[in-house]
């Protein structure tokens, strides 16, 4: 009978603390308090902004990206990009494995090392491309000496550097109304590379090398043709002349 008597108290105890938490709002679980996405879809909860663009783009003065790049004010706060915007990341493949006689699979840590009198020093960099698939794109480059922070340190600088980039249907043999391609013929170089993007029409698909779909994509342009020149195998390069090529659809 005690025993009874004992899982009855302990129902009544849950019955009344399930009560509590539906009749009082505030005492919801932790997980919903976590910092994140809050009812608008925008991340924020716990974003504190440190500056005076950030403290009007979390009281909804700025409710667009578009308004911040179009009047080139400078974006200091990776929170700004998360409020405003709904970000996808990605990691360029950069480094590579090591392997026999040279070879290895490509990777997304490039490793170096230091010679220092205690010995090797070894530091990773990796570099990070983030986006919207609808106009938004950036690129950043992280280095530090365990691998998790430098990623972290390259996606908020893909935050920071982010910029706007225009689409349209320009292919000559394509008469749809779809932002899917480049508005015109543009060419971009970053060291020894020289990247072009050329229109395409609708359902090409995108004409590149691997690690530049993965700009592209989150640039949100879906069919193009490109052609590059100079030394290929440095993708760092290439993805930096992808974006400038990008940037000069501005123009």
């Amino acid at each position: 009978m005690a025993k009874k008597e004992k899982t009855e108290q302990i129902e009544e105890k849950k019955d009344e603390a399930v009560k509590g938490l539906i009749e009082n709002p505030e005492k919801k679980s932790a997980e919903e308090k976590k910092p994140g996405i809050d009812g608008a879809g925008n991340t924020g909860l716990s974003w504190r902004p440190k500056t005076k663009l950030g403290e009007e783009v979390k009281d909804k003065k700025i409710k667009n990206i578009d308004e911040i790049l179009d009047n080139k004010k400078k974006i200091l706060e990776e929170g700004i990009v998360d409020f405003l915007i709904n970000v996808k990341s990605n990691l360029i493949l950069i480094g590579q494995a090591k392997g026999k006689f040279g070879g290895g699979k490509r990777r997304i840590w490039r490793q170096t090392q230091r010679k220092t009198k205690e010995g090797n020093i070894p530091t990773f960099s990796t570099l990070a491309v983030i986006g919207d698939e609808n106009g938004h794109v950036g690129i950043g480059y992280g280095r530090a000496k365990e691998t998790l922070p430098s990623r972290d340190k390259a996606i908020r600088k893909a935050k920071l550097n982010i910029i706007k980039i225009k689409r349209a249907c320009s292919a000559f043999d394509c008469v749809c109304s779809e932002m899917h391609t480049v508005p015109f013929k543009v060419k971009g170089k970053s060291g020894g590379v020289r990247v072009t993007l050329i229109p395409a029409s609708q359902g090409t698909g995108l004409v590149v090398a691997d690690e530049l779909k993965k700009v592209l994509k989150l640039a949100g342009i879906k069919d193009v043709y490109s052609r590059t020149e100079g030394t290929k195998r440095t993708t760092f390069n290439m993805v930096k002349a992808c974006i400038d090529a990008l940037k000069k659809t501005n123009e």
